[in-house]
């Protein structure tokens, strides 16, 4: 059912005082609409489904009910939560011990389960009075199994971003705890998508369940900024590095598709000298909990993860988050960028995309609701302008706080050597410098044209129509690109030589320029006219080259141009 909750308020729920005091006191006056369309029902003793995205305020829509339905004379465990990851298992229980402040002379004892904490010490605590126990599904298994905690008195059961369970592969436990729990139970499912795995269990465990739909009109928070950048597979890292050199946040996410390469990137980041870390799957949980705490005490400033963290990782000062790949799915997108513009800060979100990818970026920004800034690979001399702006700055925050006895030492310097003040100043600013030049060299201007640029990192593919059948050495294609466009050598990137034609890599904003002054020159005997291998742009590719001769055979060298490539 859909439901409208604009003329509603938290008093007309049939919550009880204690709850509405504690709604009151963190500010909260109107329900959103998955609250107002499920609180009822679960008051009522309903099961239901809920439908919804991440911050649409599904926590409230169960622990409100939850909480009312308590009997805090008894003390064993009667609501059990189940979560996909640690960090979500503590937001939840925050959430409900907040919640619950009011409730009873000394509140609700609420206790989280998960991995990577001991387990003697969760059932120590469970030993004593419980009320709700939130966890993920394979330590609630791990206690049920080894007797610490019994679901004897349970009567409410929430399964919270169910979806995100099966993702993890923690359905088969989501089932053996549901078939373990008593007969005559409430049950809650939230989750904002409905795989046929999800309706399956729904649809033996649940009874009669309300239905509970809610869809975001705007599924990304519009404070946060979102931008992409379209690079080639073969310049991520470079185009990364930029990105992180010219923008200036406490703390940035990186989001990566696999295990391997969140481990890869992050050591790779570190050898560049970014403070970097990794967060996969793969990592146990005491691991993640590592990390998590080094990010939040800023001992480093990235993080490159898998989706492990793109939900219920809430550390305020996350600045900015990078798709350093883009996720299959758009939902994961708008969880990825969540985790930026927390706390009423503002954010900041950039997607790297290959040209391939044209297609799965434009249904995320259908998907979120939002349009991607369009933006460019950051130029050599933004980094080095952004880097200058850091060292001035530093320079004069500390300038009115340099102890005596370093103005002494200057006075002697100057005394000793006859040195200006300028002089000396400019030493100690090419000291803290370093290596490497303060300005980028001025590009050099071509056959008739003037203030051309171009940027390593933003690369397209030309094709020559000579290969490895002509005898032509790699070394004569970045000769004659040099001596004909009048571009150095090292704008070339890389080539890729098949047996009748070749692929080179060469600056966009050149490409043209490159084409028009090979066009006509001879180059290993032969005349070539090149041309863009990926003429679309974006989203397009080519084919492999077809065989020719007879049934497609390949005997016999052909003249001309190669056939058989063609635009997908």
């Amino acid at each position: 059912m859909s439901t409208e909750s604009d003329e509603l308020r938290f008093t007309d729920l049939g919550l009880a005082p204690e709850l509405l005091k504690a709604v009151q006191d963190l500010g909260y006056e109107t329900p959103t609409p998955i609250q107002a369309g499920a609180i009822p029902p679960l008051l009522e003793g309903r099961d239901m489904i809920g439908q919804a995205q991440t911050g649409t305020g599904k926590t409230a829509a169960f622990a409100l009910p939850l909480l009312q339905r308590l009997d805090l004379e008894r003390r064993d465990v009667q609501a059990v939560v189940l979560t996909p990851t640690r960090e979500l298992a503590m937001q939840v229980a925050t959430a409900v011990r907040s919640y619950g402040k009011h409730v009873g002379k000394h509140g609700v004892r609420v206790l989280p389960v998960y991995g990577g904490q001991p387990i003697h010490i969760q059932r120590k605590a469970l030993q004593g009075t419980v009320h709700v126990v939130i966890g993920t599904p394979g330590r609630v298994t791990d206690h049920l199994k080894r007797g610490t905690l019994d679901l004897a008195g349970v009567h409410f059961f929430c399964l919270d971003e169910a979806d995100e369970m099966l993702n993890m592969g923690f359905l088969e436990d989501v089932e053996w705890i549901l078939d373990h729990a008593p007969k005559e139970r409430q049950i809650a499912l939230f989750s904002a998508t409905m795989p046929s795995p999800i309706r399956r269990i729904a649809t033996k465990h649940l009874n009669d369940p309300a239905d509970v739909k809610f869809e975001q009109k705007t599924k990304t928070v519009q404070s946060i900024e979102q931008a992409s950048i379209r690079v080639s597979r073969h310049n991520k890292n470079e185009a990364l590095e930029r990105i992180l050199g010219v923008e200036d946040h406490e703390a940035v996410l990186i989001f990566v598709g696999t295990q391997r390469m969140a481990a890869e990137l992050a050591e790779h980041l570190s050898s560049r000298g970014f403070g970097a870390d990794c967060m996969h799957g793969g990592m146990n949980q005491a691991q993640r909990d590592h990390v998590v705490k080094r990010l939040r005490g800023r001992q480093i400033q990235l993080v490159v993860a898998t989706d492990v963290a793109a939900r219920g990782l809430d550390i305020d000062h996350i600045g900015l988050v990078v798709n350093y790949d883009l996720p299959r799915d758009p939902e994961v997108y708008v969880h990825r960028v969540g985790r930026t513009g927390r706390a009423g800060r503002a954010g900041r979100a950039v997607s790297l995309w290959q040209p391939r990818e044209q297609g799965l970026l434009r249904s995320i920004e259908r998907f979120s609701g939002q349009r991607m800034e369009d933006m460019r690979i950051p130029g050599v001399e933004e980094l080095l302008a952004r880097r200058r702006m850091r060292i001035r700055d530093q320079l004069i925050s500390l300038a009115g706080e340099i102890p005596a006895d370093f103005v002494a030492w200057v006075k002697e310097i100057t005394e000793e050597t006859d040195l200006e003040g300028d002089a000396l100043t400019a030493a100690a600013l090419k000291l803290a410098w370093g290596e490497g030049p303060l300005s980028a060299p001025a590009e050099p201007k071509g056959k008739g044209q003037a203030n051309d640029h171009y940027d390593p990192v933003d690369r397209v593919e030309i094709v020559l129509p000579i290969g490895a059948q002509d005898r032509v050495r790699p070394g004569a294609i970045v000769g004659a690109i040099a001596g004909e466009s009048g571009l150095p050598g090292k704008v070339v990137g890389k080539i890729n030589m098949r047996e009748r034609v070749t692929f080179v890599e060469v600056p966009a904003a050149q490409a043209e320029r490159i084409i028009k002054a090979l066009t006509g020159v001879r180059i290993g005997g032969r005349v070539v006219k090149p041309r863009l291998a990926h003429p679309e742009g974006a989203g397009g590719g080519y084919s492999k080259p077809r065989q020719h001769g007879p049934r497609g055979s390949s005997r016999g060298p052909k003249k001309g141009p190669p056939r058989g490539f063609r635009r997908r």
